[in-house]
Order: C-alpha cells, then sequence, then structure tokens
C-alpha cells in the first residue's frame, strides 16, 4: 500500500500544481504567447493528437486571446521535423507566418519550458496539449519560471488516448524529479529573439 501511495504522489502533484490553471479554449485568460507541445508526426504531417492541439492554438490566435503561437518539438534528426509541420499547418489554418516561433530542441515537456524561459524570454503563456498532460505541462512550466494557464483540447479515448493516461503516471514521477532538481535541457543554445520580434512587429 504504502509502495502505491508514493508511486502516486507525483501524479498528485502535478494535478495539485496545476490547480485552478486549467482553462478551455472559450475561457483561456488573454496571453502574447500560447505553447503548443508536440505530439508526433504521421508522413511529415502532424497526427490526429497533434492536430487538436494546432487547432485549439489556431482558434485563440482567431479570437484575438494570443498573439503568437511557440511551436515546441523535435527536430533531432534531419528527416523528422515536428516544428516546421506544425509551422505549415497553423499557416493553412489562418495563423500568419509571422506570428509562429520555433523551438527546435523541444524534446520533451521539461526541455520545452525551460527553452520558453531561458532561450525565448516568454514569462507567462497558455500552454495547449491533450487533458492527459497538460496538469504535467503546467507543473512543469511553473518551475521553469512561466506564469502558465493550460488548455486541454478534447480527445476521442482511443488506445492512445488510455496509453496516454497510464504513461502520465509514470511520466509525473520524471516530471516531479526535473522539477526538484532543474537540469539543464538537452540543448540550450543562446538565446533567440522570434517571440520579442513578432510581438515587437504587432506594436509598430
Amino acid at each position: 500500500m504504502l509502495g502505491c501511495v508514493l508511486a502516486l504522489l507525483p501524479s498528485a502533484w502535478t494535478h495539485a500544481a496545476a490547480g485552478d490553471r486549467l482553462r478551455t479554449t472559450a475561457d483561456a485568460p488573454a496571453a502574447e504567447v500560447a505553447v503548443v507541445f508536440g505530439a508526433g508526426l504521421w508522413d511529415g504531417q502532424p497526427t490526429p493528437y497533434l492536430a487538436n492541439r494546432l487547432d485549439a492554438a489556431a482558434q485563440l490566435y482567431r479570437a484575438g486571446r494570443v498573439k503568437v503561437v511557440l511551436v515546441t518539438g523535435d527536430n533531432s534528426r534531419e528527416e523528422y521535423d515536428e516544428p516546421d509541420a506544425m509551422r505549415a499547418y497553423l499557416t493553412r489554418h489562418g495563423v500568419p507566418d509571422a506570428r509562429i516561433v520555433s523551438d527546435f530542441a523541444g524534446f520533451d515537456t521539461w526541455d520545452s519550458c525551460v527553452r520558453t524561459r531561458e532561450i525565448f524570454g516568454v514569462h507567462r503563456a497558455v500552454l495547449i496539449s491533450q487533458g492527459f498532460h497538460i496538469r504535467r505541462a503546467v507543473a512543469l512550466c511553473e518551475a521553469a519560471g512561466v506564469e502558465s494557464y493550460g488548455v486541454g483540447v478534447d480527445q476521442a479515448h482511443d488506445e492512445t488516448w488510455y496509453y496516454g493516461g497510464v504513461r502520465e503516471v509514470f511520466a509525473s514521477g520524471k516530471a516531479a524529479v526535473d522539477a526538484v532538481f532543474q537540469p539543464k535541457p538537452h540543448f540550450l543554445g543562446p538565446k533567440e529573439e522570434g517571440v520579442s520580434r513578432a510581438l515587437a512587429a504587432l506594436a509598430d
């Protein structure tokens, strides 16, 4: 019994950390930046899970609730480029290319959160992911110094959804370790001005 309690503590932490910061696309707070986390590609195109996240970001942009969309994902090999696929999808759905900023080294949620703050200079954001992941994303971005609100998009309860829910129990353990010890991302690199330039262009 004690082992079960200890195993579930990280999940309880992510739920508590997210607290009242979960929203829908209808009541998401206004923020300059939305962050969309990668969720895989099929034949170079966003998976249905990723497409749903991007649809939510486009909806928030069209509603005027966010000004810039930061897409963060995996581009660790030449033939696999999540951020560019995400950018192309968003432009097809009404988000101007100049309002999209790409993070090519968002290899996991912690890396994406740290890079959002340290590389792109974002201090407040609306995060977009599926419901089973969004609490962990909010908890980690808060730990990384980003004031965060989460939009958990709806998704059919298929095999991937159930897998994602089970995976979160284990991923929450890593998240708790990351939040406590705050390791450096796999790749940090120099600061990038993409977000600040996009916002400055809006003010001109």
